[in-house]
């Protein structure tokens, strides 16, 4: 499971004052990148992954497509949804898919509620999980910070019939158009896996 933590959603009116888009132009992005260890939302994937994707912007809305080597096949992730700030406040909805053309998963799909005020963003996601023995449903919940000058950490928790909750401390940088970063990632125990130090390297354009 990842996406490209571009979950952003819609909302009303906040504070008396209507929202806007967060662009008004049209943008296609690409991406490479390449990590150590492959951990999302507290969970080792992979060892040694690299990933490419690609994202579309255009007045608020946004769609995007992301794969990356699971060992097993490839993980291929599509999203889209509609994000609005104001000032400081930002808020949206989407829908990410998360699908295996191997054996290593089975298929999430999911949708994402996102908001921000200033350094501090929270999401809350529900999904289902297609278990070949029976469909489950999960809720994501997870608290993110940018604490400055490259630092963030994001605390995240599962809920109905998952379980788990996670901390990760990330900083990243850049050099010669490179970005670069390294993560701590601390699991509890019914995630499971055991702390990890993660380096990534990865390039949009």
């Amino acid at each position: 499971m990842k996406t490209m933590a571009k979950i952003l959603s819609v909302a009303t009116a906040m504070t008396g004052t209507a929202m806007v888009p967060v662009a008004a132009h049209a943008d296609v992005s690409y991406n490479v990148g390449f990590v150590s260890e492959y951990y999302y939302r507290g969970f080792f994937q992979k060892s040694s992954s690299a990933s490419a994707g690609l994202d579309f912007e255009q007045g608020g809305f946004y769609a995007g497509a992301w794969t990356a080597d699971v060992g097993d096949g490839l993980e291929v992730d599509g999203y889209f949804g509609y994000g609005v700030e104001m000032g400081d406040v930002s808020a949206g909805v989407g829908f990410t898919g998360y699908y295996y053309t191997g054996d290593f998963d089975n298929t999430y799909e999911e949708i994402n509620f996102n908001a921000g005020y200033g350094p501090l963003s929270l999401e809350y996601s529900v999904g289902t999980y297609d278990d070949p023995a029976a469909e489950q449903d999960y809720s994501f919940t997870a608290l993110s910070a940018d604490l400055g000058a490259g630092f963030s950490a994001t605390y995240g928790s599962f809920g109905q019939d998952f379980a788990g909750a996670y901390f990760q401390a990330d900083y990243g940088f850049s050099v010669a158009e490179l970005d670069l970063g390294v993560s701590m990632v601390f699991p509890d125990d019914d995630i499971g896996g055991g702390e990890a130090i993660v380096l990534s390297v990865g390039k949009s354009f």
